[in-house]
Order: structure tokens, then C-alpha cells, then sequence
């Protein structure tokens, strides 16, 4: 049974007037490529300072409500050996993850069409991502915008993975953050984006 009260607590937290949620979930693929454009390599411990230096920094818990994590860092501590989940708590920040296992090209879709993997296993990651201190989730999916696209096999789909997973978080009690992102590349008018994204839109929500 879903717990309705723990749902609502958590929403209410991390709607507080005048604060924000901080996504810090870059992957290491992702955090690889910032990091070595200011020429630091990246291992396992820069990640780790970087996001102990971000964390820790004085006053942020005035202004964030919560930080969605990537997986790596529920593990990780600041240099004091504090975990960096505590490290946000005492400032009254709540940890959140990114659950989704990035994308993969959707068969019989359109072209550069995708679907985003992560459903397999989740239930079981989400009980883990528990006990270690996470309190609430994100999965994003991707539509691009091109002739014929985003179909409607890539909105239905991608629609359809984005439900199971916010149904599957709250029955584990985790409130699901769910990100639909229709990309901006590309050379139409600001009119066709429009026109996709409410498509999107209407399909998940």
C-alpha cells in the first residue's frame, strides 16, 4: 500500500517557498567530460571532492531543498569521513537519486528516437537506494524533434516507461520526479517544439 502521508511530507519539503532541487546527478561519462575541460582527470576521489566541495558549502541549505544524486555519490563521504548524505541532511537538504539507467535507440522508431532503460531490477534498487539515505527519485526520457519525430511509438513508449517507474517509486515511497525532456536541437521554429512538447505532454501527464 502506498503511504499517502510520507508522499505528501516529502512533496511539502521539497516545495518550500523560495528554495530549489539541485541536480547534481551527472554521470561519470558526463562529469568526466566537465571535469577534464578544466583539465582535472576524474577518478572516483576528484568526483568525490568536487561533490563534497558543492555539499559543503556554507548557507546552501537556505536555498536548496533538495540535490538529486547520482548513484556513486550515496556511497561517497566528505573529507571529514561524514557521508554525503548526512552531510545535506544536517543542513536540511533531502537527498534524491536519479534511478533511470540512461538511453538506448527504440527499435522501429524514428530516427535518433529513443527509450530510457532502468525498469529491470528497480524495485529492488529503490529499496537499497532507502536504506542508504534517498528520499525521492527522477527518470528522465528524451524525444528529438526532426521530420516525423517525436512518433507517436516514441511518445507512447516513452510515456508508458515513465508510469511504471512513478508507480513503482511511490509504492516504494519515494516521490518520482518524472522529466519528459523534448531537446531543443535542431532548425524548426520555436512553433514545432511547442506543438511536440504539448504532444509529450499530454501523453504523460
Amino acid at each position: 500500500m502506498i503511504d499517502t502521508a510520507r508522499l505528501e511530507a516529502t512533496v511539502a519539503a521539497l516545495t518550500q517557498p523560495g528554495k530549489g532541487i539541485l541536480a547534481a546527478d551527472e554521470s561519470i561519462p558526463t562529469i568526466t567530460r566537465r571535469l577534464q575541460a578544466v583539465g582535472v582527470e576524474s577518478t572516483e576521489e576528484t568526483r568525490r571532492r568536487w561533490r563534497s566541495l558543492l555539499f559543503t558549502t556554507p548557507g546552501i541549505g537556505e536555498h536548496l531543498a533538495g540535490v538529486i544524486l547520482f548513484e556513486e555519490t550515496l556511497d561517497q563521504r566528505d573529507d571529514s569521513g561524514t557521508p554525503l548524505v548526512e552531510v545535506l541532511e544536517r543542513q536540511g537538504i533531502m537527498p534524491g537519486i536519479k534511478v533511470d539507467k540512461g538511453t538506448e535507440l527504440l527499435p522501429n522508431a524514428g530516427p535518433g528516437e529513443k527509450i530510457t532503460r532502468g525498469l529491470d531490477g528497480l524495485a529492488e534498487r529503490l529499496a537499497a537506494y532507502r536504506e542508504k539515505g534517498a528520499r525521492f527519485t527522477k527518470w528522465r526520457d528524451v524525444y528529438v524533434i526532426g521530420p516525423g519525430t517525436p512518433s507517436a511509438l516514441a511518445i507512447e513508449a516513452n510515456a508508458e516507461v515513465l508510469a511504471r517507474y512513478a508507480a513503482l517509486a511511490q509504492q516504494a515511497g519515494f516521490v518520482p520526479i518524472v522529466e519528459p525532456e523534448v531537446l531543443m536541437d535542431g532548425d524548426h521554429g520555436i512553433e514545432r517544439c511547442a506543438e511536440a512538447t504539448e504532444a509529450v505532454l499530454h501523453a504523460v501527464y
